[in-house]
């Protein structure tokens, strides 16, 4: 417990989290609004209401990266290590406070995100569409949360594995768009594209990437993941990154 404390100390040491943070909430929350207003609401529904969850797997992402390679840039990664010999329990409580924190901070926003659309959307809005009928529906909110948290697990094994901030965050930010262009890349790109990390961990949380919101638009001919398998995809892939970072972290010198 010491050691997540020290963790929570020295992520927030720097002004950079709080900044990640408050932009996930003023973005959600921003944008549902925009969109409960917008042509008089009649964008708005539940799974609109997560509009912002693109940006906040973004934003975390930075946040998250910068939480391991700020250590290595000014060395103070050294100091953990020869407090903690064992290594692995530095990444294991650092990629458990900044997952934790993700995890609080979109699950938070995504419910006021829902909420404040419910109550300021428009009278063009369709009728009963902030209604919540199914567990699908449910998990178009609860959904961002989990994503986002696995997605810190990501960056911060990302992060570990490269080291630098600047190389790690262009990693991170290219890899998604990376995803979305690989239908241009004929019907072996079309096959492939709903299966890869980002675009499957997309089928967690709304329709995804393969059902028409990936330029351009896979037309069904091909399989997809539905939102429990694309949501293993997402996590199998943080899974053996964060493996491949602490089998690195123990190898390679401070």
């Amino acid at each position: 417990m010491s050691l997540l404390n020290v963790e929570r100390i020295k992520l927030f040491s720097t002004r950079s989290p709080y900044w990640c943070l408050l932009l996930v909430v003023v973005f959600g929350l921003g944008l549902s609004a925009i969109l409960s207003l917008v042509e008089g609401g009649a964008n708005a529904g539940v799974s609109t209401s997560q509009a912002g969850i693109n940006f906040a797997i973004s934003v975390i992402m930075v946040m998250a990266a910068l939480a391991i390679t700020t250590e290595y840039r000014f060395g103070t990664i050294r100091n953990s290590f020869l407090a903690v010999p064992k290594r692995g329990k530095v990444l294991a409580a650092k990629t458990a406070v900044v997952a934790v924190i993700a995890l609080v901070v979109t699950l938070i926003t995504s419910f006021a995100a829902y909420y404040l659309m419910v109550a300021i959307h428009g009278p063009d809005a369709p009728a009963n569409a902030m209604d919540i009928n199914n567990a699908d529906e449910w998990r178009y909110i609860w959904g961002p949360a989990v994503i986002v948290m696995v997605a810190a697990v990501i960056a911060v094994s990302v992060g570990s594995l490269i080291r630098q901030s600047a190389g790690a965050i262009a990693a991170l930010l290219i890899w998604p768009t990376l995803e979305s262009l690989f239908p241009l890349f004929g019907s072996f790109g079309r096959r492939v594209a709903p299966w890869l990390p980002f675009n499957a961990g997309s089928k967690f949380y709304t329709a995804g990437f393969s059902d028409g919101q990936g330029p351009p638009a896979l037309d069904g001919r091909y399989p997809s993941p539905n939102w429990w398998q694309g949501g293993l995809v997402f996590v199998g892939t943080a899974a053996v990154l964060y493996v491949v970072a602490l089998i690195l972290l123990k190898k390679r010198d401070a």
